[in-house]
């Protein structure tokens, strides 16, 4: 990926009625179905199917099939009262979990469209979650500065992490299970050995709100983006930091790893969208086409896309490889509620 591979391209432009706020980038596999007259003969391929997930303000999760470059609604959702904030997919696709400011977590079967549970999170809005790398987990944070983690089997909150801070924004799991790092309205990011559920790290790097944190594919780095306009990325392990680097000209809001462990994007207040190269820590390209704040950044699974969503209620999906950069434009929500900043 360099520097001259990345162009203007051509898009198709569809009129949009709402902010989106979370997306989330998967694959789902489809068991193979073997007929009953097919005894003895080799059962076909699995069948994959490339989905995207996004949240709303208009308080609605989407699920999308993504297939010879263009979008499709799969599955609209629509259990939670207020706006979705948060939209995370499980490894292997097959559940999708979102959360929302009316303090529900809710967890789909993302086949079917089915809510298979409701995790209660208490009188407070649950703001970021994830997945654990094993799927057997929901992760999200909390006002108190706790991170709780929910069973995906029962919804029964089974471990509590006290970040001995102020409300967690954002999380990130590393892939090999071994951290779980959040990031606080106060710039404070506390790293957590899972192994032992202890706080093994405090980061202080940033003064202003953490929007989004990364962990790199390999667990050995740590991607922070803040209201402070600068990405940090630290190592893990020894909790040094490695490099700052700016560029956006307003908040930090998204960040995300490439699977390559070479590249990474962010997305900003600005409008921007930015791909990084992680050797040099600079920046190789950078997308102006949203007309408004970029909330979520997600690659998917060969890294040689990127799905953006933003304030100017619009999905786009860049094709990083191809010697351009693709974008569509889909109508995705149905209400313009004016964005809600934290202080």
């Amino acid at each position: 990926m360099q520097r001259g591979m990345f162009s203007r391209a051509l898009h198709k432009e569809n009129a949009h009625n709402d902010c989106i706020w979370s997306c989330d980038w998967g694959r789902f596999s489809h068991q193979p179905q073997v007929a009953e007259d097919a005894v003895g003969s080799p059962p076909p391929a699995g069948d994959h199917e490339e989905l995207i997930v996004t949240g709303g303000i208009d308080d609605v999760v989407k699920i999308w099939r993504y297939r010879d470059g263009g979008l499709s609604v799969k599955h609209e959702l629509r259990d939670h009262s207020l706006g979705v904030v948060s939209v995370a997919l499980s490894l292997d696709g097959s559940r999708l979990a979102s959360s929302s400011l009316d303090s529900a977590i809710l967890l789909w079967d993302t086949e079917t469209g089915e809510k298979v549970a409701t995790i209660e999170n208490g009188p407070v809005d649950a703001w970021t979650v994830l997945f654990s790398p094993d799927s057997k987990y929901i992760v999200s944070g909390s006002h108190a500065g706790k991170v709780n983690l929910y069973s995906v089997e029962t919804g029964k909150k089974e471990h509590e992490l006290d970040t001995k801070g102020k409300f967690t924004l954002s999380l990130a799991y590393s892939a090999d299970g071994k951290y779980l790092a959040s990031g606080a309205i106060d710039g404070i990011i506390a790293v957590f050995d899972m192994e032992q559920r202890k706080l093994l790290h405090t980061l202080e790097g940033h003064a202003m709100p953490i929007r989004s944190l990364a962990f790199s594919p390999d667990s050995q780095r740590l991607l922070t983006g803040s209201d402070d306009g600068s990405i940090k990325m630290y190592d893990v392990v020894h909790a040094a930091l490695i490099a700052t680097m700016s560029g956006h000209t307003s908040w930090v809001l998204c960040v995300a790893f490439s699977p390559d462990n070479d590249h990474f994007v962010s997305g900003s207040s600005d409008g921007s969208v930015k791909v990084w190269e992680v050797a040099t820590k600079q920046c190789l390209h950078t997308f102006t086409d949203h007309s408004d704040q970029v909330w979520s950044v997600k690659y998917n699974k060969e890294g040689n896309q990127v799905v953006s969503v933003s304030d100017d209620k619009s999905l786009r999906c860049w094709d990083l490889t191809s010697g351009r950069c693709s974008k569509k434009l889909l109508n995705i929500h149905n209400h313009f509620v004016t964005s809600v900043a934290i202080k």
